[in-house]
């Protein structure tokens, strides 16, 4: 999907996350890199998780394309951070990581996997 399209789709969430009366809960899932070893799924998803923890929607969308970081929800992500920075989200924080191979003990093809807490300006 293109940028300025998932662009879109976030402003809209935003704007009836912003709207609504009621507290609400923006979930988004996604794996992070998938089955490359995991010494180089790490450093692939540190570069997408820096992006996610700094906001950064266009950020996360070319540093997954140009590093080739095979994240399954990055249209999904790419809305949800426009989406929360139109709600002013501030200090979003990692809470754990981890890969396959903390599990399974294999190394050799792994997917990464960061649970994150983005709260919003109230």
């Amino acid at each position: 999907m293109q940028f300025e399209s998932l662009v879109s789709v976030g402003e809209a969430i935003g704007r009836v996350l912003e709207a609504s009366k009621e507290n609400l809960l923006l979930l988004t899932t996604s794996d992070l890199n998938h089955y490359e070893d995991d010494a180089t799924t790490r450093v692939k998803d540190r570069k997408a998780i820096d992006r996610l923890l700094a906001l950064d929607a266009r950020g996360l969308y070319d540093t997954c394309r140009k590093e080739g970081i095979s994240m399954c929800g990055l249209g999904p992500a790419v809305a949800m951070l426009t989406a929360l920075n139109a709600l002013g989200a501030k200090k979003p924080e990692l809470v754990k990581y981890a890969t396959s191979a903390d599990v399974s003990g294999d190394r050799s093809a792994v997917v990464g996997y960061a649970g994150m807490i983005f709260p919003d300006h109230h």
